[in-house]
């Protein structure tokens, strides 16, 4: 009882230093970001009329600037510039220049680099979800919950694991390459280049660049032309992050622009991750095959919200203040969203709820589009074939498992889903029948909360994934590696059969090999071992004696051996020399060396003998 007593006490002196040193906080520099010019709206006297009037039609899409307005209000918010081609190069090689430096270094400084941020979204949560708002129009609940907690989410996955998921990982090396070590390595490609949408500006920048600059890669990200003013600004956030560690001031950059400055960056990087509608991303697709480059999609989605019959619904306000939902669509994508109804309408479905904008100006109210419900659809009305990005929730009737899992896998979109039921069970078997890349059991959305999960869809929502391990890795060159494991002491060695040039026996040689190492049958396989060992041994005619005796002591003590200890008819043996070979080389050859040695011995001193 003694000899536990000191054991003990040091176990709990350890563990109270941890707890003591995790109450220590962390010395985090803090950053100041300038934002004065974006909460101040004198800059907006610069246009003649304070409320902006966007143009229609493709117009929208060309030009040297791209404007920037408020959707709720239609003030004016300012501009940025449209870049061209050659400005996008010029970039991606300023970017590419000063990675070739952040790939050198360690993950303790990418570590600080992610803290830094942290602080400062912690610190400043409420003037990143108002720049998200105007820009947007989405409510402040909104923003928090979409571009605050995900991102903070993530960055403390990336504190927490980041690191392990980007060492060396060894692998098995398998029977025939037994003397080496295998293992893959994780380095950085290059330059990734993103191309994001609108909806959450603040998350879907830091997203992809948290992951390129926490990788070592550096990263240009093509902003929204929807939410260029609030880009802008988050753009500030990330400068001055990288400024406070010293590390280079071009790693990251944001572009603004439109379709041109899109195409300019995928001809130019070395990753593309595109979020967006899955027309933008076939195109996107056809310009990286011209350079080769590996594309992530994330476009679009047909999400079912199955609800069984089974299942508890609990009742509740709206998350916060008297409105609970902002600009879920662009004002261009309204007038096919009135199509998708009034197609649904004309083929028997019937609205049983819509929103009103009575609490909207009269030059905002194009910017929204009032939330739906429609009931008695079905899958011949375009609205549940078709992506609608937009406030509409159609709802059907289902009365089997079988039937709605049908419904739910009869479309060309596979993001997510989510399945309610007041079985467990019941609502896992359903989510595991729907094809598609994300799924959530009795709740919503709570996979993307999960930043240790990867993100993405098949078919037309898209493929490969961002978040998680995968995500991680994704903006990594995965590189396979292959060394002595006990070098310089064994070495790999052809044998002479297969040597150039090559004997006449070699395909017999290679026959017999094969079927020693990964024969079912024990028995086959030593009888292969015997045959190899002949095939060796003739070519060293000389030695055609030592060769007699030692594969018929060789061939007799294996089988004695299985024999003896009843292994015929498996590998265990095998199994087990392997295991202690790999974890105590000594231990392993000694065991062997004993076991053949007294085997060979007796059958030797047997043979004798008689």
């Amino acid at each position: 009882m003694a000899f536990w007593w000191p054991l003990l006490v040091l176990a709990f002196a350890y563990g109270l230093c941890r707890f003591l040193f995790m109450l220590i906080p962390p010395k985090v520099p803090s950053i100041d970001v300038e934002a004065s010019d974006v909460l101040d709206d004198g800059n907006q006297a610069q246009e003649n009329s304070f409320i902006y009037v966007p143009p229609r039609g493709t117009s929208q899409q060309s030009g040297k600037i791209v404007q920037c307005y408020e959707p709720a209000t239609m003030k004016y918010l300012g501009y940025v510039p449209a870049l061209t081609r050659d400005e996008v190069k010029d970039r991606v090689a300023k970017v590419r220049k000063a990675q070739k430096m952040w790939a050198k270094t360690s993950f303790k400084q990418r570590r600080t680099f992610l803290r830094i941020l942290l602080k400062y979204i912690i610190k400043h949560q409420a003037l990143i979800c108002e720049i998200s708002s105007r820009d947007t129009g989405k409510t402040m609940v909104d923003a928090s919950l979409g571009e605050i907690m995900t991102t903070c989410e993530k960055i403390n996955w990336l504190l927490s694991e980041g690191e392990q998921w980007l060492k060396p990982e060894y692998r098995s090396s398998g029977r025939s390459m037994l003397h080496k070590r295998a293992k893959v390595e994780f380095h950085p490609l290059g330059v990734i280049g993103a191309i994001v949408s609108w909806n959450y500006p603040f998350h879907n920048i830091f997203n992809p660049m948290l992951t390129a600059v926490f990788s070592g890669n550096g990263i240009v990200i093509k902003i929204s032309e929807h939410a260029s003013w609030s880009g802008c600004f988050y753009f500030r956030i990330i400068q001055s992050a990288l400024a406070a560690i010293g590390a280079p001031e071009d790693l990251v950059e944001v572009i603004t622009g439109f379709a041109e400055t899109g195409e300019a960056l995928v001809s130019s990087v070395d990753k593309v991750i595109f979020v967006g509608s899955p027309g933008v991303g076939k195109m996107i697709m056809r310009n990286a095959a011209e350079t080769l480059i590996p594309v992530t999609l994330e476009l679009g989605g047909k999400d079912v919200f199955i609800v069984c019959d089974d299942v508890d619904v609990d009742h509740g306000p709206p998350l916060a203040g008297k409105y609970d939902m902002g600009a879920l669509c662009m004002h261009e994508h309204s007038e096919k969203l009135e199509g998708l109804i009034n197609d649904a309408l004309d083929k028997g479905a019937e609205i049983v709820a819509r929103g009103s904008f009575g609490h909207i100006g009269e030059d905002a109210v194009d910017q929204y589009f009032p939330p739906t419900v429609i009931v008695n659809v079905n899958h011949s009305m375009r609205l549940m074939q078709e992506e609608a990005f937009g406030p509409i929730m159609p709802i059907m009737k289902f009365s089997s498992d079988e039937e709605v899992v049908k419904l739910a896998n009869d479309s060309k979109y596979g993001l997510g889903c989510a399945v309610f039921s007041g079985s467990q069970d019941r609502a896992r078997d359903i989510a595991s029948q729907i094809h598609c890349g994300v799924a959530a059991v009795n709740d919503f959305a709570a996979t993307y909360m999960c930043q240790s999960l990867p993100f993405g869809g098949v078919k037309h929502s898209g493929f490969g994934r961002f978040g998680g391990v995968e995500g991680l890795r994704a903006c990594c060159l995965v590189k396979a590696v292959v060394e002595d494991r006990w070098w310089p002491f064994v070495k790999t060695k052809i044998p002479k059969p297969i040597q150039y040039p090559v004997a006449e026996n070699a395909f017999e040689f290679q026959e017999s090999l094969v079927e020693a190492l990964y024969g079912l049958n024990i028995w086959e396989r030593l009888q292969a071992l015997v045959n190899v060992l002949k095939m060796l041994t003739e070519q060293n005619p000389a030695e055609e004696s030592i060769r007699d005796i030692f594969v018929t002591l060789v061939a007799n003590s294996l089988i004695e051996f299985f024999s003896k200890v009843e292994l015929i008819t498996n590998d265990t043996y095998v199994i087990f020399s392997f295991v202690f070979f790999k974890k105590n080389i000594a231990f392993s050859m000694y065991l062997n060396l004993f076991l053949y040695t007294n085997t060979l011995i007796f059958l030797y001193n047997k043979k004798v003998l008689s």
